[in-house]
């Protein structure tokens, strides 16, 4: 336990003599480590050299400088943890009032009842432990934003972010994509990389719950998947074999909903892997919108063990746009606690025909959240990726 330090202020000798007297024993085992001024000016020298002094006994009326000017000045020291017990004579209760209204924690009356002063001293240090330890969590909690900061920035680095990826193919196609997470760190995640000369694979993923224990599971999750994806393995296939690692490995019950895509960047093929996923949306070249079938009924990647995961196929035409979300977008909530939900969500996308870019569909959707929430706060990961066939 630390040695709590006092500082007794008062021009009688005989008030320190008493004080040593009665907390003697205090004094010999270390609880209490006392200090003895005469006036403010000595009491100010003493704490200038003992900033870790945290309770004043002090005296009102006092030569050179009196109790009140001392605490004024005390007050200026901005000590949350700093604790004045104002001393004084019975009769002096208009000052000791004034002390109190000042900011003096408590008072004792002379002559002093020891007992009474020492139960005032207890119940100041418990209020100097609850500050102690208000300001220990709080160092805590803004250590852990520091932290959630600099997390949110490394999980934003894992994430591809130059636009357009493929130069080499911008004639072909366009790529955009955006995340922005519900709080400093997020569950959701999106990918593309080339697998060969002609084939790219589009990624886009959901993890189960929020905050650190998703994005650590994102990490690894989109980790598992590139790495399956580079191996030229197929759409089911880089599925079945993510899910194998992801499911033996899964803490908490925790997995990832995946719509896993590889793009022929030469036909327009699309085989894909819906796993669990939200439906993702083709926006046709004529105007007309609608989702991608889903033959195959996959289950989240990380869920069950054993799976072996099927896979659809859909051509797209020239100037076709592919539109993958997570279900923050529809899921994306008003001040009334309304979902914006798929037909709103349709709606939007049937403005975008004719829009040169990825970035500007992306751009118009994030448009229609924020007018439709109108001000709410974000409850989910929103995160699309959008692909197009020039």
């Amino acid at each position: 336990m630390a040695t709590v330090k006092i500082l007794s202020v008062d021009d009688e000798p005989a008030i320190e003599v008493l004080q040593r007297q009665y907390f003697r024993r205090k004094i010999r085992s270390g609880e209490y480590e006392f200090f003895f001024a005469h006036n403010g000016l000595e009491a100010l020298a003493i704490i200038g050299d003992n900033p870790d002094i945290e309770i004043i006994l002090c005296d009102i009326n006092m030569p050179e400088m009196d109790g009140l000017t001392l605490l004024a000045h005390v007050n200026k020291m901005q000590n949350p943890a700093l604790r004045v017990i104002m001393v004084s004579a019975y009769g002096d209760m208009e000052n000791i009032r004034i002390a109190m209204n000042n900011g003096a924690f408590d008072f004792a009356t002379k002559p002093i009842d020891m007992d009474d002063l020492s139960r005032t001293i207890e119940k100041a240090i418990e209020q100097i432990n609850y500050v102690h330890g208000a300001q220990k969590e709080h160092k805590q909690l803004e250590s852990l934003k520091k932290d959630l900061t600099l997390a949110s920035e490394i999980q934003q680095y894992f994430l591809p972010r130059e636009f357009p990826p493929f130069p080499e193919d911008s004639d072909k196609l366009d790529i955009y994509a955006s995340m922005e997470a519900a709080k400093n760190v997020g569950g959701d995640f999106y990918d593309f990389f080339r697998i060969d000369d002609d084939h790219i694979a589009l990624v886009i993923a959901d993890v189960c719950g929020k905050g650190i224990p998703a994005a650590l599971f994102m990490a690894v999750s989109r980790m598992i998947i590139h790495t399956k994806g580079t191996q030229g393995l197929s759409a089911a296939e880089c599925m079945t074999e993510s899910n194998h690692l992801l499911a033996a490995y899964s803490v908490d019950y925790m997995f990832v909903t995946v719509f896993y895509a590889i793009y022929d960047t030469r036909t327009g093929l699309v085989n894909y892997c819906n796993a669990g996923h939200t439906l993702p949306y083709l926006l046709h070249a004529n105007g007309t919108v609608e989702p991608l079938p889903r033959k195959m009924k996959n289950p989240m990647v990380g869920a069950i063990k054993g799976v072996e995961y099927k896979e659809d196929s859909i051509q797209l035409e020239h100037g076709d746009i592919l539109v993958m979300y997570t279900d923050g977008v529809t899921e994306a909530m008003n001040t009334e606690g309304e979902e914006m939900g798929i037909g709103r969500l349709e709606d939007m996308l049937s403005h975008t025909t004719g829009m040169s870019s990825c970035r500007q569909v992306i751009e118009t959707i994030k448009t229609g959240i924020a007018n439709f929430v109108n001000g709410a706060e974000q409850s989910d990961d929103i995160t699309m990726l959008v692909l197009t066939r020039k």
